[in-house]
């Protein structure tokens, strides 16, 4: 359990897909969302012999080949301790073994450089006393994240046992996850599947990009609803690749409706047909973040068997942009 004094190492181990092609190994685990370090840091861990490769330390520029089994020891963080907070949360289900939250836009979900506090782990620290650190000492109990601006359902384990068997879950790609999006201009057709590899971008170690170097990423969409300069969709994710609804929809040319990072708000803005802008420009005051929301959340409870099915209504500021929408955008 997460206390002070915890000082556990994580340990993550990845079998390399047979499909892929031979890439420096730091470069390799720069792009794994389950590590989540710097390529520096990530040299770092190399060089203490802290990554292994068939059980062997390797140099930072062995190239990683399909089939390879690659270990990577994480130290535990050095910076401050995890302290519980008593902030409200939206609990929509709970029991021994696990809580779903439905996440506010705005909050982190755990602690990073730069965001100590205010987290969901925070709030989940407080509420339940401790967490378990099968998620690592500083995102204990998580099971999957959402962006800090994507609001929505996500699961805590309370247990090791319940997180090793979500996240396999997770893997194996038993978790249903559905959101809501709403997304600049108008798809092409009513429902339809983006197949695309997501990688970090090169020029921005905080963004990801659709990358021939990139982890196979799979998102399907069906429209719900129809505006005359965008359209609001029900997108399922086959895989879970960091910003992918975000990334994929980006690529195709239709951003997620205020996304500053990846053409939604500003660039979207400036891109508008002329009579269209002041509807536009009084969205974007109505959101200040990009409108996706997690909405529906369904797997096998890890301990019970029962299948959960639950879901979320998007919170106001994405009804408020919708309702806005249906009277003046249609």
């Amino acid at each position: 359990m997460t206390t002070p004094e915890s000082t556990r190492s994580r340990r993550v181990r990845i079998e390399v897909d047979l499909s892929h092609s031979p890439e420096r190994l730091d470069r390799y685990l720069a792009d794994r969302p389950e590590i989540d370090l710097t390529r520096s840091r990530i040299q770092t861990l190399i060089a203490d012999g802290l990554v292994t490769v068939n059980g062997e330390i390797v140099p930072k520029n062995h190239r990683v080949r399909g089939g390879e089994a690659v270990a990577v020891t994480i130290p535990p963080p050095t910076g401050p301790h995890l302290d519980g907070e008593d902030i409200p949360l939206d609990i929509v289900y709970e029991d021994e073994h696990l809580v779903v939250v439905n996440k506010p836009a705005g909050m982190v979900t755990h602690p990073a450089p730069g965001s100590h506090r205010g987290t969901l782990v925070n709030a989940m620290i407080h509420h339940l006393g401790s967490l378990p650190e099968g998620g690592g000492t500083d995102r204990p109990g998580i099971v999957h994240r959402l962006d800090k601006n994507t609001s929505g359902l996500l699961v805590v384990a309370r247990s090791e046992d319940t997180h090793r068997a979500l996240q396999k879950a997770v893997r194996e790609r038993l978790v249903k996850r559905t959101y809501l999006a709403l997304v600049c201009g108008n798809m092409a057709s009513k429902e339809g599947s983006i197949e695309l590899p997501i990688g970090r971008s090169r020029r921005d170690r905080k963004r990801m990009t659709v990358s021939g170097r990139g982890r196979a990423a799979l998102t399907h969409y069906t429209r719900r609803d129809r505006f005359r300069s965008y359209d609001l969709l029900e997108v399922k994710l086959h895989t879970g690749r960091t910003h992918q609804i975000r990334v994929h929809f980006s690529y195709r040319g239709h951003p997620v409706f205020g996304d500053p990072d990846y053409g939604g708000r500003h660039k979207w803005l400036r891109g508008m047909f002329g009579p269209e802008r002041p509807l536009a420009r009084r969205l974007l005051e109505t959101m200040d973040r990009q409108a996706l929301h997690a909405s529906r959340l369904e797997f096998v409870h890890p301990v019970t068997g029962k299948t959960l099915r639950l879901t979320s209504d998007p919170p106001e500021d994405f009804r408020a942009v919708l309702a806005l929408l249906d009277r003046e955008g249609r």
